[in-house]
């Protein structure tokens, strides 16, 4: 069986990080930051975000690592550093692998998206969605998931894939919320080449995650999430 322990994925980080379709062009037509995008350095925020939560606790690490307008679904949508701050540690955290990473052409907004497991012996999936901060770390601004009766098929390797650089966006645009929409909130990287949107409605608190990247002359769907809370 094939695992993806995290020791592995920085070794391979280092030596031939991933598979990846992202051709940056013409960069000097941007402004700066633009082509600058980094998923080896997304993934290695991530695994020490895995190694906190081992190390210092499970909610320590999801406060540390989160920014501060983060929301998360327990399994109603809260402000998580709000949330996190009440919460005590269980005695042994939930661990995760990220299995595919999506990236702004810029760098100032990332996704990753893999499987989790807990000590109880349950499995499941996980998105989460991450903003560049000024000294240039990622925090996490949504992590949300759902469970599965059995676990998600292991990759051979983790996969990228970065925003197309050559033809910006005019405008960034988002979707329109539905009449029953209780919540609707999302957010764009600084170029426009990647954006996201979270749908939440009011009867039943499902939810929904959009992610588009921008391909060069259109935002193409990378990340359709939806969760109906069990009860």
């Amino acid at each position: 069986m094939k695992r993806i322990a995290l020791g592995l994925v920085m070794a391979a980080m280092l030596v031939a990080p991933f598979q990846t379709d992202a051709r940056p062009r013409g960069r000097g037509m941007f402004p700066p930051g633009a082509g600058t995008a980094n998923p080896s350095g997304l993934v290695a925020e991530e695994i020490a975000f895995a190694r906190m939560a081992r190390e210092k606790g499970q909610w320590t690490a999801f406060r540390e690592f989160a920014d501060d307008t983060a929301i998360m679904f327990v399994p109603q949508e809260v402000q998580a550093k709000d949330w996190l701050k009440k919460q005590e540690n269980p005695p042994a955290p939930v661990q995760w692998q990220p299995y595919q990473v999506w990236m702004s052409c810029d760098g100032t907004l990332g996704v990753t998206k893999g499987a989790w497991q807990r000590p109880d012996g349950s499995v499941g999936w996980y998105t989460t969605i991450w903003k560049r901060q000024k000294k240039g770390e990622y925090r996490w601004v949504l992590d949300h998931g759902d469970t599965l009766k059995s676990a998600l098929p292991e990759p051979d390797m983790l996969t990228a894939k970065v925003a197309q650089c050559g033809h910006r966006p005019n405008a960034p645009g988002q979707a329109t919320p539905p009449a029953d929409a209780r919540t609707f909130t999302g957010g764009n990287s600084m170029d426009g080449t990647l954006r996201w949107n979270v749908t939440v409605l009011g009867s039943n608190d499902a939810r929904s995650v959009r992610v588009e990247l921008w391909d060069g002359t259109q935002f193409v769907p990378i990340v359709e999430d939806k969760v109906t809370p069990a009860g």
